[in-house]
């Protein structure tokens, strides 16, 4: 790097003598150096000396004329005014001679402070990154790796490795200059002996601690059972969710390359899929120690409610709903009409409560009820987790419809959606629903529309939705 001044020849040579250009010090003064300097101080020890002799014999012979001569308090007045000029003339001389003179030959020399090495803008902005490699279970297999990126200006955030039986998952989260594309960084980890590469670009809310975040999930675990399959989903990043009823005793527990199994003491069985990444026998330890804390726990669900005030004057209460509603839930089906049942289900009617067991299950996702003063169900909303979106649906009983308690559902379980990072939830329903169409309109998201064999899915993105939702309680579960 070149600076814009260039330093003359001289000016080259007095820096090179004081320090060199990385700031270390100068080389150890010869023999005949240190011989002269030894010399040097024996000279200014004697002059000191003899000047100390002088001024004793000046003191007592001035002492002498003071007492014995005639003229005693001229003389002493006199030799006072001699002091005072000669200590002016000494603070004049000293101050002229420390700023225009050369240092003494015992002063330190300055030490050279290293100046900037470049206008700013030659320094690159950078991007983070997080990658994943393999690399053999040896000694220096890890170093390789690091010294690969710190030859590119690569700077290691953050590190944590997975050990397999014949190597090692090592991830990464890198700060890496712009310059450096995905190829260039999978072909940097590729020559320190890394395989399996995965690259992904990352933002700063990546940056987590490990331990501090798989708490923070079991924590949220704890309190709701619903929260299993999203904090799984959270703790792994993008992959799909399914659970099978019944089919835990078909399938064994374990990692099988993108797919992960988890039987659940129930009888269902969670798997999931990353297809663009597979899973380590780690990541497995921590969805285990997920999955048996949520059976240790067993069946909850937060006391959350928040009050809910009609034009009409009504005060209704919204709240979690769980297995221990099913009766008022029944009561509810058996006051609607068909056609709004047939609307809900998309099937007989006869079978409308049959679905119940199943919703009002926390494991599967959540359920909200609207609930009037003398504990009658009026309205249910639910929201059901769905690899990585959630299918939402809303039944208001016939004459509470049109009271705004569909959209107040609606709003509410996309908020909730939202915080648990679902960023996507569809409505399926038919076209001569007319009523949850509008409802979902009026979440003020996109919206997608699909036909298919006469069924109509709505999909909203939600993410551009955000300050237009609701916060879904008035005070956070647990809290």
């Amino acid at each position: 790097m070149e600076h814009p001044e260039k330093l003359t020849t001289t000016e080259q040579t007095g820096q090179a003598g004081q320090t060199g250009r990385t700031g270390t010090p100068p080389p150890a003064p010869s023999r005949a150096r240190r011989r002269g300097a030894r010399g040097h101080r024996w000279r200014r020890d004697s002059v000191e000396l003899a000047a100390v002799f002088l001024s004793v014999t000046t003191a007592d012979l001035v002492a002498k004329i003071v007492v014995d001569g005639p003229d005693g308090p001229v003389v002493l007045a006199a030799s006072a005014a001699a002091l005072l000029a000669t200590a002016l003339f000494h603070t004049w001389w000293s101050q002229r001679h420390q700023l225009h003179g050369p240092p003494g030959p015992d002063d330190p020399a300055p030490s050279a402070t290293p100046g900037p090495q470049g206008p700013l803008d030659e320094f690159e902005p950078t991007a983070l990154w997080r990658v994943r490699t393999t690399v053999p279970d040896s000694p220096g297999s890890l170093a390789r790796v690091c010294t690969a990126f710190a030859e590119r200006q690569v700077n290691i955030v953050s590190m944590q490795s997975h050990p397999l039986p014949s190597g090692a998952v090592d991830e990464f989260f890198v700060r890496a200059p712009r310059s450096l594309t995905r190829a260039g960084l999978a072909a940097l980890v590729a020559t320190a002996g890394g395989h399996d590469i995965w690259t992904d670009p990352a933002d700063a809310h990546d940056l987590v601690d490990v331990p501090t975040h798989v708490l923070a999930l079991a924590t949220r675990t704890a309190l709701d059972a619903a929260e299993l399959p999203v904090a799984l989903r959270q703790l792994f990043g993008q992959c799909a969710i399914r659970q099978y009823p019944g089919a835990g005793g078909r399938s064994g527990a374990g990692v099988d390359g993108h797919v992960m199994r988890l039987p659940v003491p129930s009888g269902d069985l969670i798997e999931l899929t990353r297809p663009h990444l597979p899973f380590t026998p780690t990541e497995f330890a921590r969805a285990q120690a997920l999955v048996e804390l949520d059976t240790l726990l067993g069946p909850r669900v937060p006391d959350v409610r928040a009050r809910l005030t009609l034009p009409a004057g009504a005060d209704l209460t919204v709240r979690r709903a769980d297995t221990g509603d099913k009766e008022a839930a029944l009561a509810m089906h058996h006051r609607c009409s068909p056609d709004t049942l047939r609307k809900r289900y998309h099937g007989p009617v006869r079978d409308a409560d049959r679905y119940l067991d199943h919703l009002l299950d926390a494991r599967h996702g959540q359920t909200l009820a609207v609930e009037t003063s003398d504990g009658r169900i009026v309205a249910l909303g639910h929201l059901m987790w769905d690899d990585d979106g959630a299918e939402v649906a809303v039944l208001v009983e016939d004459a509470w419809q049109r009271r705004g308690l569909g959209l107040d559902l609606m709003r509410r379980m996309a908020a909730l959606a939202l915080e648990a990072g679902v960023e996507t939830v569809y409505a399926v329903t038919q076209s001569s629903n007319t009523g949850l169409i509008t409802t979902m309109r009026k979440l003020a998201a996109p919206l997608d529309y699909q036909v298919e064999e006469g069924t109509l899915v709505i999909t909203a993105h939600l993410a551009e939705a955000t300050e237009e939702l609701p916060v879904p309680w008035p005070t956070r579960p647990g809290g």
